[in-house]
């Protein structure tokens, strides 16, 4: 039992064998009232902070798992899009060695043919 419990036990068995009726016996009384609304009240109040900390947690919580969904879907288009680069570059690459394998071979007669005047007329 705790102190207040006691203490209004202990009340209640002195009214018993005094005067219920005395102005200060009512005052008391009307005390005694008064601080079980006051626990009740914390209590109650107590009870609703826990609830607001549960629910904190709780909207916390699905924030977080949220964010990281959120990050794991732009980290799949950052990817795909990275990769769809790649692949552009790898194209544009090949295009490139393509065009210059049809350079080199269109100039490689002309490069001869210069090299054979240069060899011929030397």
């Amino acid at each position: 039992m705790d102190d207040k419990a006691v203490e209004n036990l202990q009340f209640h068995q002195d009214t018993v064998s005094s005067d219920a009726n005395s102005p200060l016996h009512l005052i008391r009384e009307k005390e005694i009232e008064i601080s079980g609304q006051m626990l009740a009240a914390k209590r109650q109040a107590d009870e609703i902070v826990a609830e607001a900390r549960k629910r904190g947690a709780s909207i916390v919580s699905s924030a977080h798992d949220e964010g990281a969904e959120l990050a794991g879907k732009q980290e799949e288009q950052i990817r795909a899009e990275i990769e769809g680069e790649i692949a552009e570059v790898g194209v544009q690459a090949e295009r490139d060695a393509t065009a210059l394998e049809q350079t080199v071979a269109q100039r490689k007669s002309k490069a001869v043919e210069y090299v054979v005047a240069a060899v011929v007329g030397a």
